[in-house]
């Protein structure tokens, strides 16, 4: 069984084939292919695609599902990697597997102890984010689902916890400080290593593997990112009409 996955949720660009180990369950990583700097996922995710494919010698129609980072995230970044997906799944006439962008973060740390919790920088003093823990057998358990929150309210949800928190993604350098001085003072926390803090599509991919199994797909056409909140330009606009009613 394999698995073509991408993750253009933030600013990391994120493409991997994973495959069932051979007489196992476990995933195993074939190709991954991630960049984070400063082009656009519609300059990089593409050619990314072709050259792994190009790599690896593979034929896109023997894949058995698509799997992607489904959101919350950059509005932009999540329509390029539905879109990129749904036009594969069409083509190819394979499934999709919707995987919550924070879980597939999440999934990055599995065997860390205690909670798992990813945080993106959502602006305004808010992040994306939700509470995991290790599961049983490579899964990962939700202990709060994802959300969009200010950073206060998360530590606030946090203190009904004892366990040490393990902190990922791009919301640690905006919100690291405020965390470890303030809002988690004296608690048990950590952050992750650079290597395991930005989204990998690898981790999506070993994440659709079990979803994939459960029957948790869907068609091309039924596929919609997971905005969680609009988009910046969608509250302009509200807020443009709100005073334009005003002044009347």
């Amino acid at each position: 069984m394999q698995i073509l996955a991408m993750d253009s949720s933030g600013l990391v660009a994120s493409v991997a084939v994973v495959a069932e180990e051979e007489g196992t369950a476990d995933a195993r990583t074939v190709a991954e292919y991630t960049v984070n700097f400063k082009k656009t996922h519609s300059q990089t995710l593409l050619p990314m695609l072709d050259e792994v494919a190009k790599m690896i010698e593979l034929d896109l129609h023997t894949v058995d599902a698509i799997a992607v980072a489904a959101g919350p995230g950059s509005f932009t970044g999540l329509r390029i990697g539905s879109a990129t997906a749904k036009g594969l799944g069409l083509a190819l006439h394979k499934p999709l597997i919707h995987i919550p962008t924070l879980e597939g973060l999440a999934y990055n740390l599995w065997g860390a102890a205690g909670l798992i919790c990813p945080i993106m920088d959502a602006r305004r003093g808010q992040v994306y984010t939700g509470i995991y823990r290790t599961g049983s057998s490579g899964s990962i358990e939700v202990v709060e689902d994802q959300m969009a929150v200010d950073i206060e309210e998360l530590g606030g949800i946090l203190g009904r916890y004892e366990e040490r928190v393990t902190f990922l993604g791009d919301g640690v350098p905006v919100f690291r400080e405020v965390l470890a001085e303030r809002i988690m003072a004296g608690r048990d926390i950590g952050f992750a290593p650079a290597n395991m803090n930005r989204q990998r599509a690898a981790s999506v991919g070993a994440l659709a593997l079990q979803y994939y199994k459960s029957g948790r797909t869907e068609t091309a056409s039924e596929h919609q990112p997971d905005y969680l909140r609009v988009s910046q330009a969608e509250r302009e606009r509200k807020e443009r009409l709100g005073h334009d009613q005003i002044s009347m």
